[in-house]
């Protein structure tokens, strides 16, 4: 199945990607943010969410929950990196990219059962954060169209009650 290619910003596709050099890699921009300030971290959470999109792709063994769950966190810290510097433009485009991302998956049916799995349970984060950011900056178009398209694919074989 076809992911959406918005995931494909910043960072550099790395060799033999790893959990651990995500976790190394977030660390180390959360490091930067607090040290220096929230746009110097830019690049390093760029190359934490593009281990996380090779993660995303051909998870471990058994790890096909933290694997979503690192594409989640690092498009969230983009994001919260965004509203630190007033781009809530930025910031819904992360959250999007990242609900869309897990809506795709889960109704990828060549995918295994525990990556779907996760990602049915990730996208209440992700859905939440939609929820929120709306909230918090005012309505969004991009969300606006989000919130509806992931509400129509999930509730496709159900009764719509009114």
């Amino acid at each position: 199945m076809h992911y959406p290619a918005t995931l494909a910003t910043g960072g550099s596709p790395v060799r033999n990607p790893s959990l651990s050099q995500w976790e190394t890699v977030t660390r180390q921009a959360i490091a930067v943010a607090r040290e220096t300030g929230v746009g110097a971290a830019l690049a390093g959470y760029e190359q934490a969410l593009s281990i996380a999109r090779q993660l995303f792709v051909a998870p471990p063994p058994g790890r096909a929950e933290d694997c979503v769950a690192a594409l989640v966190v690092s498009c969230h810290n983009l994001t919260d990196l965004h509203i630190e510097h007033g781009d809530a433009d930025a910031a819904a485009s992360y959250l999007c990219r990242a609900h869309e991302t897990l809506i795709s998956l889960i109704l990828d049916a060549d995918r295994t059962a525990s990556l779907r799995q996760a990602a049915l349970r990730q996208s209440r984060a992700t859905h939440l954060a939609l929820v929120s950011h709306v909230a918090a900056h005012g309505p969004h178009p991009l969300i606006t169209r989000v919130m509806r398209m992931g509400c129509l694919v999930l509730n496709v074989d159900g009764p719509t009650h009114h």
